[in-house]
């Protein structure tokens, strides 16, 4: 009997160690930005190429009514940049327009943060239109020469999701080059 209770204690001293360290680490993520509202929503990013990746963005509130944008890939673990663009049109429009530059990723940790508060044709976009814009997010190998048109990983987001049923890299659409 005194062994259950002896084990019975140590594990709820356990849970509950574990559930305060969760807490904290949620107070210490809000802690970072405190101009996030706590209005989110998360997309999912695909492999797109033979690299082995996958991850997710999320779309933050932030007070003024912009958009923190946070992406994690998972799968990359080297030390480069790789571009990341928001296209308008789903994933498999050939040629879709840039509408935004994001910050590059970094392959070592595999995260990009950036504050979206206008498009590259300079026009405001707030948390609520990009939540509702028909477009999707491309992650590119490397930011010129061949390599900008191998695709790690994509995502449709806002109105395009749903739109198309991906299932191989000959769906996704080539991103208009630049050069």
């Amino acid at each position: 009997m005194k062994n259950e209770i002896r084990v019975w204690f140590i594990s709820a001293f356990s849970l509950m160690s574990v559930l305060g360290c969760q807490s904290d680490d949620v107070k210490k993520q809000d802690d970072t930005d405190p101009d996030i509202t706590g209005r989110s929503i998360t997309y999912s990013l695909d492999q797109a190429s033979d690299w082995n990746v996958n991850g997710f963005v999320v779309f933050n509130e932030r007070t003024d009514g912009t958009t923190r944008i946070d992406i994690k890939l998972n799968g990359l673990g080297q030390d480069s940049q790789h571009p990341v663009h928001l296209h308008l049109g789903d994933i498999s429009t050939d040629d879709a327009e840039v509408a935004a530059l994001l910050s590059p990723l970094s392959g070592k940790t595999g995260e990009s943060k950036t504050t979206l508060t206008r498009l590259a044709d300079d026009s405001v976009i707030t948390f609520e239109e990009l939540k509702a814009l028909n477009a999707c997010i491309k992650i590119h190998l490397a930011a010129s020469g061949e390599e900008q048109n191998i695709i790690l990983a994509e995502g449709n987001i806002g109105r395009a999701v749903g739109k198309t049923d991906v299932t191989g890299r000959n769906k996704i659409g080539i991103c208009k080059s630049e050069n």
